[in-house]
């Protein structure tokens, strides 16, 4: 209840966020829901759960923040989108198009039934883990309790792969994520993260070799997250960027912009992605490995969940 009065306090800020989309250029992101910020807190280590949840209360939390959702396209702020061909053609009305996600999947409450129900709403992809162990496996910035993706958990990948729902491998211990991979029929992403390595901070929110490669070996994607972790500027950001397609090809690189709720990030607002472009023109990236990263990997993806 104290996050909420807080949340109310702050205001909301989708409106700023749309201009600045629309001032740098962008014409589609993901929107979405947090499924634990209730039960979150914030302690030395980082946001950790402080609560569990009341029963019933994950779940009635998603529907409230599907609703202010729906409410942003009400306002005509954005027009939500399902599939490539609704994108562009939202783009071409001068709109911006919205993809549905949801950042946890504790609003599941371990049924996998409820996964057809959230697509039915126009749900386009989950974060299976946030920062809160759930009935689906473990989380990478604590100590595992499952050792792993449940049978819950599989079921539940099963249940998104047969709606359609893309599968996000971000905030999920290496073994669940491995467990992930070996459930699903299509491709997956990992939407916001980096690749341990010696010039990269030892932190649990980046992701071993083995679990990039693993993610697009299987065709998936990784997203270049510009938080300030060992970088300071938009400049290291893009060091960032070529590290990972250096690690695993152009092919498998998105943009992960974690946008209005990451750490220190270096990528703050989405005016400045015309920068962005101009500096990674500047390292030598061309038009067509250019559309790759700001678009054409992710749609692929997306297509194939």
């Amino acid at each position: 209840k104290g996050k909420l009065k807080l949340y109310k306090a702050l205001g909301t800020f989708e409106d700023k966020t749309v201009a600045d989309m629309k001032n740098g250029g962008v014409g589609a992101s993901s929107f979405s829901t947090v499924s634990d910020f209730h039960v979150l807190g914030l302690g030395d280590a980082g946001l950790h759960t402080v609560r569990a949840f009341e029963p019933g209360e994950a779940w009635k939390s998603f529907n409230r923040q599907y609703k202010n959702m729906m409410a942003l396209e009400k306002k005509d702020l954005v027009k939500f989108v399902k599939n490539e061909g609704e994108l562009i053609a939202a783009n071409s009305e001068g709109r911006i198009a919205a993809i549905l996600t949801a950042e946890g999947s504790d609003f599941l409450e371990g049924k996998p039934e409820r996964v057809a129900e959230v697509a039915q709403k126009g749900l386009q992809s989950i974060t299976i883990m946030h920062y809160r162990t759930n009935e689906i496996g473990d989380i990478m910035t604590q100590s595992p309790v499952h050792g792993g993706l449940t049978e819950i958990g599989k079921s539940v990948i099963r249940a998104m792969n047969e709606h359609h729902v893309l599968v996000d491998l971000a905030h999920a211990s290496e073994a669940t994520a491995f467990g992930v991979l070996k459930a699903s029929i299509v491709p997956v992403m990992c939407s916001h993260t980096h690749i341990l390595g010696k010039s990269v901070p030892q932190i649990p929110r980046f992701i071993s070799l083995d679990l990039a490669k693993a993610i697009t070996g299987e065709g998936g994607i990784i997203g270049a997250w510009p938080a300030g972790i060992g970088i300071e500027d938009l400049s290291g950001y893009i060091d960032r960027i070529f590290e990972l397609i250096e690690a695993v090809g152009i092919d498998h690189v998105a943009m992960g912009t974690d946008m209005d709720a990451n750490y220190k990030p270096v990528f703050e607002r989405y005016t400045k992605m015309p920068l962005l472009i101009a500096g990674l023109r500047q390292r030598g990236m061309g038009d067509e490995d250019m559309v790759k990263f700001v678009r054409g990997n992710f749609l692929r993806v997306w297509g194939t969940a």
